[in-house]
């Protein structure tokens, strides 16, 4: 397995578009993205658990429900949230893309974020359809454009891709992905779109990606919320020409290591790019008897505003951490707690046996001043494991969503 160039654009079969339709004030900023295959994919997709969802996320799960699509059509700008004609305008988005694209409206999935509750602009898109076909590339720039137009309040765009072998043939997985503030998965303000050559029925993709993204993206969170149009979906061209993957295997296997890989580093960049952030945080909590208690204290400790402020503030204020775990609503010996805070500065242990230890402050500090931070907990009670991902809480954070809509 190998990281290569080209996000969406690296598996074969597949193009990508970003302009700058209208939706957004800013002319300089991209706002309309496409994804393409020129042939109909498996596909799968998983959603946002909020019961107040946007309506491009009920387009979207309804044209997955037989397994293929062959587009992806994203605005940023606008969430097109709780709006009264928001199905009206999602279902001619992929209309007329259909149309301008001669396949099937129902292979077309539908994506959208930016402002909840503000009527969406539909002429800005239906107008700037054809210019997005137009535009349609498989090129860095191309790949780089659909990347860019689907980002709200994000920083830096996400794109990332990697390659692997398996029986003689190349199999390329690659994928875009947004997300800044609203984190909190099951899934959050995330819109995360996948594109392989993968050569794999309906039914395995969707279970991989199942599996994938309760390690992945389930566990991050910037700010605790869970957004109402979280949308990651993935789709398979088979260009590989690779033997079907049609059941568990070794070839499952590989191919859901290699996409869990993708989406831990997509998953990795919106934590670190959470708004206002300045450091990507790391929970490892080890050695439990529970993986699914293992998840929740490592969410738990990352979801925590106090915890999320002392390493702002860079305060190795370890009863914080304690804190977190020990409302996380999972049953554990608390005798048996170490914590360490480890960056590219050291490690530094703060806590053994549950009780806080006296340690070096000023070690301490130099630790927590790094920008890549890891908090990891010990709690010596079984074979389990389970790493959550998020960032500080800083000023920035508040200045951002005190004046979002404007």
């Amino acid at each position: 397995m190998k990281k290569i160039d080209g996000g969406v654009i690296a598996p074969n079969g597949f193009k990508a578009s970003g302009i700058h339709c209208g939706l957004r004030k800013n002319k300089s900023k991209l706002d309309l993205a496409l994804i393409y295959s020129d042939k109909k994919c498996a596909a799968a997709g998983v959603f946002t658990t909020n019961k107040v969802f946007a309506a491009p996320v009920g387009v979207s799960r309804a044209h997955l429900a037989d397994g293929y699509a062959q587009a992806i059509i994203c605005n940023s700008g606008n969430a097109n949230t709780c709006n009264a004609d928001g199905y009206e305008k999602a279902n001619l988005t992929c209309a007329t893309l259909a149309k301008e694209l001669n396949i099937a409206e129902t292979d077309v999935l539908v994506a959208s974020t930016g402002v909840i509750g503000a009527p969406l602009p539909i002429e800005p898109i239906l107008n700037g359809i054809p210019q997005l076909v137009a535009e349609l590339g498989n090129s860095a720039e191309a790949g780089e454009a659909a990347a860019i137009a689907i980002m709200t309040t994000d920083v830096k765009k996400k794109e990332f891709a990697v390659e692997y072998e398996f029986d003689g043939v190349t199999i390329k997985i690659g994928g875009i992905c947004k997300g800044s503030g609203m984190i909190q998965p099951n899934m959050a303000t995330m819109l995360a779109f996948v594109t392989t050559d993968a050569n794999i029925t309906p039914e395995m993709l969707k279970k991989a990606l199942a599996e994938v993204v309760d390690n992945t993206f389930n566990m991050v969170s910037v700010d605790g919320d869970t957004s109402t149009n979280d949308t990651l979906t993935i789709l398979a061209s088979g260009y590989a020409g690779n033997k079907l993957i049609d059941s568990d295997g070794a070839a499952y296997q590989a191919f859901k290591d290699a996409l869990n890989y993708l989406c831990t580093r997509m998953a990795k960049s919106i934590a670190a790019d959470g708004e206002g952030a300045t450091k990507l945080l790391e929970c490892n909590v080890v050695n439990f008897n529970d993986t699914t208690g293992a998840r929740k204290l490592a969410k738990s400790v990352i979801n925590s505003p106090l915890v999320k402020t002392t390493i702002f503030g860079a305060d190795a204020n370890c009863g914080r951490i304690l804190c977190a775990l020990g409302y996380a609503g999972v049953d554990f010996d608390t005798d048996k707690v170490d914590v360490k805070f480890v960056s590219s500065a050291g490690e530094i242990l703060v806590c053994e046996n549950g009780l806080v230890i006296r340690f070096d402050e000023t070690t301490a500090k130099e630790i927590l001043l790094k920008d890549y931070i890891k908090i990891n907990i010990d709690m010596k009670s079984g074979d389990v494991s389970a790493t959550a991902w998020g960032c500080d809480l800083t000023y920035e954070y508040v200045r951002i969503n005190g004046d979002y809509r404007s």
